[in-house]
């Protein structure tokens, strides 16, 4: 393949005129099928696969020790879930290309179902607290097949200027399963003051992830997806594995700078611990954690909308848009922490232990208690949906951008088994939120010299070198880029 004719082939779904390339137009459907072959339609299935299962998920999580009295085996689960996450997400975007993302989705989602019934049997059977953690382990592999296709096909549908609206439309609808999640714990131990959820809540989470498991198999194939420009969404070819690993290696060697957005990644799941286990465990009885986990997802939905629509605007140059939500995340960082510090400061593990009374909806305090959570859901939401937007900012390729999030998910895992590790061995209150916040300032620090150097106004063809490689491993060449046929050469 030339270099001509790797320019006519990529689309890079940029709906600005004075993009350097001119990717070829294609109709798109009308009728009934047009509504189901869009973007939109297409991205609001896959985040209903989410919602049914990382939603809800995370809403067992977010209830504190998965719902149970002890949150020791649901902290212990977690770290199985995330050390497994961790090693397999690094290659599941080799897997995602070499498999296509919808059956990679599909094999992912099963884990989740897996997960939550493990959690039904414990409650069954208390003793049964080695197949929780068993479960846990499988998930982190399935999670990370579910999450690199996620990502690869919320970040490749989109046009350029569409990205922060699709992630926000993602979020939003990933998040409804988690604010679902808690209205049925809510309803169901809404009149309980006791410290762990009844068989019917586990039941109705193992239905409703069930009924997620069959949506992948009704999306529409993304070889035959176009963008709401006309350009066609190009998809991985399925080369061999050994091409596909080589694929990974030169994702890193040609765009070392994502490197720099590792230690953002690292911090992306590493507070969710404190606010889960550290704040709404320890100090809130289950129908106060309930409600606060209510509360907490539907601020992921408000924050991930708001800093979507910021990040999109076509007014405003990107590189600005990037900068202005490095600063809007820098100042919730600290005033999130700042607030939380004031509360965390007055409890430790010894005085408040698991079986100690907790704080109930009705208790002096508790509104302004309530209201640091819902700032929490906000800051969680604002970051992953700007970790996601500056991935999107350096490719439009679904190759590449699964290598990215298999990146980021590994990262982002390995980061959480750590923590989840030191809360299930007891380590102070105090050291695990010092540290969330010394991390979560580190990683944007870390992200700015990247933002500086690498996100433009557009993505160009030069920057897309897995699009450019045939099933042989040879990368077409883009005139006056001396750096192709060093990768030619290198190969």
């Amino acid at each position: 393949m030339n270099a001509a004719v790797a320019e006519k082939e990529y689309d890079s779904g940029s709906s600005f005129d004075g993009s350097a390339q001119q990717p070829q137009i294609f109709e798109r459907p009308t009728g009934l099928k047009g509504i189901y072959y869009h973007p939109v339609t297409q991205v609001t299935m896959l985040g209903l696969v989410c919602f049914m299962c990382p939603g809800l998920f995370n809403a067992l999580n977010g209830l504190g020790g998965g719902g149970q009295v002890d949150p020791v085996t649901s902290a212990n689960a977690n770290t199985a879930v995330y050390s497994t996450f961790a090693a397999g997400a690094f290659f599941a975007g080799s897997i995602n290309n070499r498999l296509g993302s919808r059956l990679t989705l599909l094999l992912g989602s099963t884990g989740y179902a897996l997960y939550v019934g493990s959690f039904l049997a414990m409650n069954i059977h208390p003793n049964a607290g080695p197949f929780v953690i068993a479960a846990g382990a499988v998930l982190g592999l399935c999670a990370g097949l579910l999450w690199t296709a996620q990502g690869s096909l919320m970040l490749a549908y989109p046009t350029e200027t569409q990205k922060g609206k699709f992630i926000g439309i993602f979020w939003a609808i990933f998040n409804l399963g988690a604010v679902v999640g808690a209205c049925v714990s809510l309803g169901q131990n809404f009149h309980s003051t006791a410290n762990s959820v009844g068989n019917g809540t586990y039941i109705g989470f193992l239905v409703l992830t069930l009924i997620g498991v069959t949506i992948p198999m009704i999306m529409v194939d993304p070889n035959r997806m176009i963008r709401t420009d006309g350009t066609k969404v190009s998809t991985p070819r399925h080369p061999s594995w050994k091409v596909e690993l080589y694929g990974l290696w030169l994702t890193l060697r040609t765009d070392p700078l994502i490197v720099l957005l590792f230690p953002m990644f690292f911090a992306s799941n590493w507070f969710t611990t404190w606010q889960f286990n550290d704040y709404n465990d320890a100090l809130f009885n289950i129908r106060a954690r309930s409600l606060n986990n209510l509360v907490y997802w539907l601020a992921q939905i408000v924050g991930s909308i708001s800093i979507g629509l910021l990040l999109d605007q076509r007014h405003i140059r990107r590189r600005t848009r990037a900068f202005s939500g490095w600063v809007i995340l820098m100042a919730m960082v600290f005033a999130v922490h700042t607030w939380a510090y004031f509360y965390q400061k007055g409890y430790t593990r010894e005085s408040i232990p698991p079986d100690a009374p907790k704080m109930d909806i009705s208790d002096k305090g508790y509104a302004a208690k309530i209201w640091l959570y819902i700032f929490c859901g906000l800051l969680d939401a604002m970051w992953q949906t700007t970790a996601y937007w500056l991935m999107g900012a350096m490719s439009n390729d679904p190759a590449k951008l699964a290598h990215f999030t298999g990146f980021y998910k590994s990262i982002q895992s390995a980061g959480a088994a750590g923590v989840w590790r030191a809360d299930g061995v007891k380590l102070p209150y105090m050291n695990i939120f010092l540290s969330t916040w010394i991390l979560l300032a580190a990683g944007l620090v870390f992200a700015l010299p990247m933002m500086y150097l690498r996100i433009r106004d557009h993505t160009e063809l030069q920057d897309e070198v897995l699009a450019r490689m045939d099933d042989s491993g040879h990368v077409s060449s883009v005139p006056g880029n001396a750096e192709d046929e060093s990768n030619n050469n290198n190969s």
